[in-house]
């Protein structure tokens, strides 16, 4: 197929919304030929706000498609509320839980219910309007759930960042505390979208990203850095979009690093979105790069994936840890909409 123009690529993520506002995703693990459709809302919601970043680069009837996107997804998203009613969000379907939808074993065993997470609050909240007294209340609400605000500390990290403050991937109260470079932007980026008053976990949740980079460990163990995202080229892309948003001085030291390890990565990785992804975080970056081609870019969707779960993460004890970043242990994710809504991205920057 031939390279589509923005506008016809729009029109195309929105005939791949479902009725009831959603968009298809996969999980899969090739290692035991496994592949199930996913009911979540993670790629519907990170669809959304992607097109939404690039609306004024578009048409005004594309603007108008984007619109109508956002709309029918909104709909959908009370699905995935607190199962109590709370203003946080969970992956999978809440009342009654939905847990590992669409398969045949995990959905029967609590032990795979999962806590509701900053990722999927945030997106839902940085996609649909929030009234201020909501916004206050999620600022609260993350403070009670960071590393430090309850008994449990974190365990899963560096010795040098065990004291951070930072943001826990979770809100709930019997699961480990978490930092995932990536779910940290994404909270931040709606924190700073917000306007909400910053205190000690945001500063510490910067000096985890900072410390990811400057160290290089997000280059040398991208899963220990970021668990559900697991790969540099992921991490550069969630940093380089938070950086381009806002100015944040705290992470403007490691712009540089960013650049040189992103311009390495573009010339590693083989797959056309992963390469779009890069180059568009590049882009933010103030970087030019080289053209990526795009025809018949779908033929790379298969072999791309944005997100993960490890089956191993929320262990905490190093023997079981130590096999935690094993493919065979970990599910990952593929939705097409949100592959076209990455190449949009790219085109309006290009």
């Amino acid at each position: 197929m031939a390279a589509l123009p923005i506008d016809a690529i729009i029109q195309r993520i929105a005939d791949l919304q479902d009725e009831i506002g959603l968009f298809a995703s996969f999980r899969h693990n090739p290692s035991i030929f496994y592949r199930r459709p996913d009911t979540n809302v993670f790629f519907t919601a990170v669809t959304v706000f992607t097109l939404q970043n690039l609306r004024q680069a578009v048409s005004p009837e594309a603007r108008l498609i984007i619109d109508r996107v956002g709309q029918k997804a909104a709909l959908a998203y009370p699905d995935f509320r607190n199962k109590d009613g709370l203003n946080t969000y969970n992956f999978w379907p809440t009342r009654p839980s939905r847990h590992f939808s669409n398969g045949y074993v995990f959905r029967h065993f609590d032990h795979f219910r999962i806590p509701d997470d900053i990722d999927d609050t945030a997106m839902v909240y940085l996609t649909t309007p929030v009234l201020p007294a909501d916004q206050q209340w999620l600022k609260q609400k993350l403070d009670q759930h960071a590393n430090g605000s309850q008994p449990q500390k974190i365990i899963n990290t560096y010795p040098d960042c065990r004291n951070l403050r930072a943001y826990s991937t979770w809100f709930g109260k019997n699961m480990g505390v978490d930092f995932d470079a990536c779910a940290l932007c994404n909270i931040l980026f709606c924190i700073y979208h917000n306007k909400l008053p910053r205190n000690q976990h945001d500063t510490d949740s910067l000096t985890y990203l900072r410390l990811v980079v400057e160290s290089g460990r997000y280059v040398s163990e991208p899963f220990r850095c970021a668990p559900h995202y697991a790969r540099t080229s992921l991490i550069i892309y969630h940093l380089a979009r938070l950086m381009a948003a806002f100015d944040i001085p705290e992470l403007a030291s490691i712009a540089p690093r960013l650049v040189s390890d992103g311009r390495r990565e573009l010339t590693r990785v083989h797959n056309r979105v992963e390469q779009v992804m890069l180059s568009t975080a590049l882009l933010w970056l103030g970087e030019s790069v080289p053209n990526v081609p795009i025809g018949d870019i779908e033929h790379d969707f298969d072999t791309f994936h944005f997100f993960i779960a490890g089956l191993l993460t929320a262990y905490e004890q190093p023997w079981i840890r130590r096999f935690a970043d094993r493919p065979l242990m970990q599910m990952r994710w593929q939705c097409e909409a949100h592959c076209w809504a990455l190449v949009a991205e790219y085109l309006s920057l290009k």
